[in-house]
């Protein structure tokens, strides 16, 4: 396992100093560029707005974008057979209560 690395970040003008795995830090800043440049967007935008504000945008935002990407179908047959066996379990779980 992997040591975890420390890691500054700058959101919304603040530092955080976060503990992240060495594979993730690249995601990480991408995603640290991709939140600080919607608040810019933001505050060119709404105008007027406090900090507070931009970053409650930009989550909103963020987590809309989430929901509207759909899953890979690769993903979704993974999900589908793991929801399967769930069910598969379940049922037998309640077949041998039952008994």
């Amino acid at each position: 396992m992997e040591p975890l690395i420390t890691v500054n970040i700058i959101i919304a003008d603040r530092n955080y100093r976060i503990k992240i795995h060495p594979d993730d830090e690249a995601v990480l800043r991408k995603t640290v560029k991709i939140i600080n440049e919607k608040i810019k967007e933001y505050k060119h935008a709404f105008a007027g707005k406090d900090m507070q504000d931009y970053v409650s945008m930009v989550l909103l935002w963020l987590a809309t974008e989430q929901t509207k990407t759909p899953l890979p179908m690769a993903e979704e047959q993974t999900i589908l057979q793991s929801l399967q066996q769930l069910e598969g379990m379940v049922d037998g779980y309640l077949h041998q209560s039952q008994q």
